[in-house]
């Protein structure tokens, strides 16, 4: 761990002592390509290669003017400021860089902005799936494997290496998404992780799980490459689906190509030895807190083998934050979930956050910060506390509800913590922008913290799909995958059954599902798919009643419709009076089990059985 460490101390001191020896040349340029019309006029491109720093650059093209061109502590950089003007043409942008007599010429394409979705945004409407396309379907055995990555590996057996899902795969099974309601897919991040295996605690893993970026500018080309993320979103929104991008600011691979020659010092933390974070967060938000804990939580490493980006670098912000537009332009991804939210320089997310916003004013930004308090995460989106700093994050991954409605179903059933956590909704400046969730890919899967009991199971869905906010599901949860983390990760991180050929199961289909795991699908398929088409489910109002002798009770509402949730979470089944409910209920006669299609011809009374939550569509 130290040695890596001190090794890319070594490199920033030793890249001027040879590399004034190389004839100047730019191999790189970052972002890749731009487009006119964009709303903000300035851009900073990173130019790269030997001596690229020393030369004198000029831009030929009408419209695009370089203001400056900065130099750092390695020759091999040059980071040159431009302006593009509304009136600029799309077209090829010539960079010139000239050293005596030596002159380097550089193509760099302007292109024009196409009209297909881009930044559409999820809501309360939505459904998120959030799948690990390593592990979800192979639609391409052919990019399973290359020999000149420094990870060559693929092996199916091995819950640690890569077993050769890909984007193509992953659009095979749209229907399968669509026909389940899901109107969203997530995937653990698409960009290149070329890593070499890494050997944590004597087992030697391989990035699949994606959080360890080395080009910024490529998708892994086990996944398909660029042009099949770009074709996988195509087909998506052709289906009315929305895609979901996994970002990551915090950190990157430690074989990154800007690793291989860091551009100077300061682009990551740096420490006198290594010094990982402590992963708490109340030096965060503390007000007694030393600036020493801080600094650790923030600028401390997340792991060993992935560098700490210092985002309070302006380079480092410039590169960070033009390269999410760029993803969004020239993918067409509709919202933004953010790794490791709490780790990152909080002023520099909110001028990312910003920049995304004005250029997609629809496009939704929900961050992962795993805290344990409704204070701590509000602190990390809109809040209406006074706190030092305001977060201008619009939404968040929901671990405070997601802790409520699990603990409560494991330890005793209870609904409390979950009414509890709800009830201190008020800090947000907006709760319904909250991402919702059971489990995911860093979490034991819910249904084996229920201990595999199915009448929790289906409680904690239900919870899931009808309270506030924006729900998300990991995949396999309907069709009852299960495990815990305990012994490895990979336990949680199965293949979706069916998702290979020569598969022995395939659970995609009815015909490969036991009768127990296509009851689950039906009944996620009848909740997600009567929410997506009923607009007082997802989007209506919320009100709650104290649970009492172990009834919960809670209404979603709008002017044209109002749905009742009810649950028992006693082992007994109870004949529920309702005239306690009569602020809601008042008018309401008769009611629809939405998920047996019962008719209830009245509803003083409502029987709800044992360790069941029933969901009514009530009529007057």
């Amino acid at each position: 761990m130290k040695k890596l460490y001190s090794n890319l101390l070594l490199l920033v001191l030793l890249v001027p002592l040879w590399a004034t020896a190389q004839t100047p040349a730019i191999q790189r340029v970052n972002p890749t390509n731009w487009w006119v019309g964009m709303k903000e006029p300035k851009l900073q491109l990173l130019v790269y290669g030997p001596n690229a720093g020393t030369l004198t650059y000029t831009i030929n093209h009408p419209g695009v003017k370089l203001v400056k061109t900065n130099t750092v502590e390695n020759p091999n950089y040059a980071f040159l400021d431009l302006t593009i003007a509304a009136s600029t043409k799309p077209g090829t942008v010539q960079i010139i860089g000239k050293k005596g007599p030596q002159t380097v010429t550089q193509a760099w394409e302007l292109k024009a902005r196409d009209n297909s979705p881009k930044g559409q945004g999820v809501t309360q409407a939505d459904f998120i799936y959030l799948a690990m396309p390593d592990r979800f379907a192979n639609g391409d055995p052919s990019n399973d494997k290359f020999a000149d990555m420094r990870d060559p590996n693929h092996d199916r057996s091995n819950g640690f290496l890569r077993h050769g899902g890909d984007l193509a795969g992953a659009a095979q099974r749209l229907p399968y998404l669509k026909d389940l309601g899901i109107t969203a897919v997530w995937f653990t991040p698409v960009i290149e992780n070329n890593q070499p295996l890494t050997n944590e605690g004597g087992t030697m893993r391989a990035s699949y799980h994606g959080y360890g970026f080395t080009d910024h500018y490529n998708v892994d080309r086990r996944l398909g490459g660029n042009s099949a993320y770009k074709a996988f979103v195509g087909k998506a929104h052709a289906a009315g689906l929305k895609v979901v991008q996994d970002a990551v600011y915090n950190h990157i691979g430690n074989t990154h190509w800007f690793i291989q020659d860091l551009p100077m010092k300061s682009w990551l933390h740096q420490w006198p030895t290594y010094t990982n974070t402590s992963y708490r967060q109340q030096p965060i938000t503390d007000p007694h807190a030393s600036q020493l804990d801080r600094k650790v939580t923030l600028d401390g490493w997340f792991v060993p083998f992935l560098p700490d980006l210092n985002q309070e670098n302006p380079y480092v912000a410039n590169f960070l934050i033009q390269h999410a537009i760029w993803t969004v332009e020239n993918f067409g991804v509709d919202a933004w979930r953010i790794d490791t939210y709490m780790y990152n320089d909080q002023p520099f997310m909110n001028r990312c956050n910003q920049a995304l916003l004005t250029e997609y004013p629809q496009i939704h930004i929900f961050g992962e910060s795993s805290v344990n308090n409704v204070v701590d995460q509000a602190y990390y989106v809109r809040n209406k506390i006074d706190f030092p700093f305001k977060s201008n994050q619009p939404g968040g991954l929901d671990f405070v509800l997601e802790g409520a409605m699990v603990d409560g179903l494991k330890h005793d059933g209870s609904p409390q913590r979950m009414y509890e956590a709800l009830a201190q909704d008020a800090v947000y400046q907006d709760p319904a922008k909250l991402v919702t969730f059971l489990d995911n890919h860093d979490h034991d899967r819910f249904l084996s913290v229920m201990g595999e009991d199915y009448d929790k199971y289906k409680m904690g869905l239900t919870w899931l799909l009808t309270t506030r906010g924006i729900p998300s599901m990991y995949y396999g949860t309907e069709i009852l995958m299960k495990n815990l983390k305990n012994p490895t990760d990979a336990e949680v991180r199965r293949d979706f059954p069916g998702g290979w050929p020569g598969d022995k199961q395939d659970k995609f289909t009815a015909a490969g599902r036991t009768a127990q795991e296509n009851e689950a699908f039906q009944f996620v398929r009848t909740l997600a798919t009567y929410r997506r088409d009923h607009p007082m489910l997802h989007s209506g109002k919320l009100m709650q009643y104290l649970p009492q002798d172990g009834m919960y009770v809670y209404f979603r509402y709008d002017d044209k419709g109002t749905v009742m949730v009810a649950t028992n979470a006693t082992d007994k089944p109870i004949a529920m009076h309702t005239a306690r409910f009569s602020e809601r209920m008042s008018g309401f006669t008769k009611a629809r089990n939405v998920l047996t299609n019962e008719t209830l011809d009245s509803v003083a009374t409502v029987q709800v059985p044992a360790k069941t939550a029933v969901v009514l569509e009530l009529m007057r």
